[in-house]
């Protein structure tokens, strides 16, 4: 099921409302939905490579504003409409312990999230209402994990073209979780010596 919905994600960039596609995709990914924005971002941005980092822009634009509706969710919602899924599945205490832990761990994991998906995005936004984030900073935040991820994809199909496009499916996530990884362990670092 999973790649039947990617490969219809895929099939909307050949649309001519590619781009409100992408906007749309990019906001229910940071709240709801389970394919990544990259899923339609990437053939876009190969078809038409000098709208690259318009492109970008509308992704970053998408998953900020979605991004904004999981923080509201978490934050106004979270009794009514989280609390009853995570019990249903048997998950809230590991969601009440991250809930529990401290803002910047909660931010770190933002900005993980938005650079490599590690956890998912909407879990992150969420969790950030939940918690009571700083809705400024969750925002900055999101918009310099995001955009710095969409921005950097644009500016590599820009650059190479087609044959970037194996590496950006095959490797740039492996080169995004090295990033988080580097960025937890300079948190936890941080920690320990301050």
């Amino acid at each position: 099921m999973l790649r039947k919905l990617y490969d219809w994600t895929l099939s909307l960039a050949a649309r001519k409302s590619a781009e409100w596609w992408l906007c749309f995709i990019s906001f229910v990914e940071s709240s709801v939905f389970v394919v990544p924005a990259e899923a339609l971002f990437v053939p876009m941005g190969l078809a038409r490579p000098d709208r690259a980092y318009r492109y970008a822009l509308i992704a970053t634009v998408g998953s900020v504003l979605g991004g904004i509706a999981g923080w509201a969710i978490g934050y106004y919602a979270y009794e009514l409409v989280a609390r009853p899924v995570l019990e249903f599945y048997g998950t809230l205490h590991k969601f009440e312990a991250l809930r529990a832990s401290s803002g910047d761990a909660i931010l770190l994991m933002l900005i993980t999230s938005g650079v490599a998906h590690l956890p998912p995005m909407k879990v992150v936004t969420i969790l950030s209402g939940a918690a009571a984030i700083d809705i400024w900073l969750f925002i900055g935040s999101a918009i310099l994990a995001r955009g710095g991820k969409f921005f950097l994809i644009a500016w590599l199909l820009r650059r190479y073209g087609e044959p970037i496009r194996g590496f950006i499916e095959k490797r740039l996530g492996l080169i995004a979780m090295a990033g988080a990884v580097v960025l937890i362990l300079l948190y936890v670092v941080l920690r320990v010596l301050l």
